[in-house]
């Protein structure tokens, strides 16, 4: 079973005042550099074979620095741009000031019935959503085995796809928190996902290093009767 780890990009001067989206140019402040940095070398611990980005700056930025400690641990792992993980389409709502974003109606909508918001000449939270998962399946299933890849994108598309492996009504992701190069790891499995992590920031990732296989292995798909012993027990 593969195993996902879901990475925020790292801060930007935009990052909080402003609704960045898709802006072109946008890179890591210094802020962001240092944290990307250091989820990189939290990262290193683990054999990434593939690291998936969106393809704007903020993210290949910070992609790149995982990939750089990999490399200097003497892996080479697949990079590839994905424009299904890019960040929500928010149209003319782009590059405008959070406080005045939060007067508009459409932010209601967006905070308690995403399901149903789409954002002004731009893309519905449900293709936001449709688009994200199907990019996570499908680069799950075509690295398949026990590989470990990493995926780095954006706060609402990372609490999208993590709303789906916990079983949730898209109305429901506004719950989930995603900070700043934070790691949610998520494993799925022929009977479900299992979100292992969520907005982990600083915590040792170790115990995601695949096993070495000893003889046939039990398959870990169900869900162990009582809780099991922890997922470095396994």
């Amino acid at each position: 079973m593969s195993t996902l780890l879901l990475v925020r990009h790292g801060l930007t001067a935009q990052t909080g005042p402003v609704l960045t989206g898709r802006t072109p140019g946008v890179h890591l402040d210094e802020r962001g550099q240092k944290q990307a940095a250091a989820v990189a070398e939290r990262i290193a611990a683990l054999p990434v074979a593939a690291i998936v980005t969106s393809p704007l700056e903020r993210c290949t930025d910070t992609a790149g620095f995982i990939r750089d400690a990999q490399q200097a641990a003497g892996r080479a792992p697949q990079w590839h741009v994905d424009e299904r993980i890019i960040e929500c389409g928010y149209g003319s709502w782009t590059g405008r000031p959070i406080k005045e974003l939060t007067k508009d109606p459409v932010w209601k909508i967006v905070q308690t019935q995403p399901s149903a918001a789409r954002f002004p000449d731009g893309e519905a939270m449900t293709d936001v959503s449709a688009r994200a998962v199907a990019a996570v399946r499908d680069w799950d299933a075509r690295l398949g085995g026990d590989a470990i890849w990493v995926a780095c994108s954006h706060g609402d598309v990372i609490k999208a796809i993590l709303a789906d492996a916990l079983g949730l009504h898209l109305d429901q992701f506004q719950r989930i928190v995603v900070d700043p190069c934070s790691v949610s790891v998520v494993r799925y499995t022929d009977t479900r996902p299992y979100v292992l992590r969520s907005n982990d920031v600083g915590a040792d990732l170790t115990a995601f290093v695949p096993p070495a296989r000893k003889g046939r292995r039990r398959k870990a798909a169900d869900a162990t009767v009582g809780g099991g012993a922890g997922s470095g027990q396994v």
